[in-house]
């Protein structure tokens, strides 16, 4: 009856596998809706790296996802395929001494291009007039914009959209601003307490408008008014919408990498993966025999599994990802290695072939159990500390530990069980043990 569950069982499994690789081999095509996404240093492109400037903000954190998300914007409107923008933290742990941004633009390979695609966004502040404002203007003509004005805590992070507007009395353009709920709670709350102050406008470091605070206003809606022509002001509201940064950022590094370049590099290391993957099935077969078999098929099983998971994240695979990728494909086997070894030792003590799977599917999951936790723990640490090519190296590690131990403690196990004999004899103890002989 066991025998018979765990055929259906097996049978199940290896329709359901059939119609993962099916899916592989659709998604490959150009219309597919899951492709698998490739770093610049396998399909070539820039990468932009931005140093931000958070010495004036208190939500470090929140500005630099803010800053992402503004980038991202600004950058799906010129039809980039497949961008990939991330932070990365300063940290003694990390050895990043400066809060950056990373831009990769898969398939721009021209520079400038790249560079103008970000632009120089604006920054847009709000700022207080200083109480002596007017005597540094008389002393200092000359005086900057931090001299005469106090920062407040709301910038473009809190801006909702912008919209071009006019002016009722005098039909001049002019920019409606509407800040998000945070934003419009800080505007209430600045306009409350500072009533006959001069709240100054700034874009990019230039004073665009100071009116004066004549009452609290909680609808949070605001104007930039100025000698603005129709055209100024729809260009003001476009880099607004697309692009007001809640912090500064100047461009720190770049590099670009050509198509053949990535290309001869994605070439290179699925070459070695096959080549690393048949020697593993050779060995696996030669000396584990019929489980050795099983387990080839079950790392089969893993690898379309695995694959699968990739393209419906979806997980962006560099040449160091996918290095974790065939890593863990060896890694896959460990769990095998240790069953088989188990249950070898399990019939040295005369137990049946069944049996001894049974015990040694027990006594070898504290130690898969054990060193894959251990894995798991050294890739979260390497995803959270390293650097962009770091991290897919660690998530696809990742991925992978979990997925390996599915595989080998289920379809393994699945399979060994539906073929295992009914009865003992010696060639089925020695088609069931491993080495060149079994004592």
């Amino acid at each position: 009856m066991q025998g018979r569950k765990h055929l259906w069982a097996s049978i199940i499994l290896i329709i359901v596998f059939a119609l993962l690789a099916y899916f592989l081999v659709r998604q490959n095509r150009p219309e597919s809706r899951f492709p698998f996404r490739f770093g610049l240093d396998l399909v070539g492109g820039t990468e932009l790296v931005y140093r931000a400037d958070t010495s004036k903000t208190t939500d470090v954190d929140g500005a630099m996802e803010s800053l992402k998300e503004v980038i991202e914007r600004r950058i799906n409107i010129f039809g980039v395929s497949e961008p990939l923008i991330q932070t990365e933290k300063s940290g003694l742990l990390s050895g990043n001494k400066e809060e950056r941004l990373i831009v990769e633009l898969p398939g721009v390979t021209d520079l400038d291009k790249a560079v103008k695609l970000i632009g120089q966004t604006p920054t847009l502040e709000f700022r207080l007039a200083r109480p002596n404002a007017n005597d540094i203007i008389k002393t200092n003509p000359t005086a900057s914009v931090d001299d005469l004005f106090i920062p407040t805590e709301l910038t473009g992070r809190f801006l909702s959209k912008a919209s071009v507007e006019f002016n009722p009395n005098t039909r001049a353009p002019i920019v409606g601003l509407e800040f998000n709920k945070e934003g419009a709670e800080l505007f209430a709350k600045i306009t409350k307490e500072n009533k006959d102050q001069v709240l100054a406008i700034i874009l990019d470091g230039g004073v665009l408008s100071a009116p004066v605070i004549n009452d609290e206003i909680t609808s949070g809606k605001a104007q930039i008014t100025g000698s603005f022509t129709a055209v100024e002001v729809k260009e003001l509201v476009r880099n607004l919408n697309y692009g007001a940064l809640p912090v500064p950022i100047s461009l720190s590094t770049s590099q670009t990498i050509g198509a053949s370049l990535g290309e001869s590099a994605l070439n290179s290391t699925v070459r070695a993966g096959e080549i690393g993957f048949l020697i593993l099935v050779v060995f696996l077969i030669l000396w584990y025999r019929l489980p050795g078999f099983v387990a080839s098929v079950a790392l089969v099983s893993y690898i379309i599994l695995s694959l699968v998971v990739f393209a419906l994240l979806p997980v962006t695979l560099t040449a160091a990802g996918l290095a974790g990728f065939i890593l863990s494909i060896g890694m896959a086997v460990d769990a095998n290695v240790l069953i088989f070894e188990r249950t070898k030792e399990e019939l040295k003590k005369g137990r049946s072939i069944y049996d001894a799977l049974h015990e040694g599917f027990s006594r070898a999951w504290l130690s898969i159990r054990d060193s894959n936790i251990s894995s798991l723990i050294t890739a979260a640490v390497l995803f959270w500390l390293g650097t962009s090519a770091v991290k897919g190296f660690a998530l696809t590690l990742g991925i992978g530990v979990l997925i390996s131990m599915f595989t080998a403690l289920t379809l393994s196990r699945t399979f060994l069980f539906a073929i295992a004999p009914k009865s003992d004899s010696a060639f089925k103890k020695f088609l069931f043990s491993n080495g060149f002989h079994i004592k």
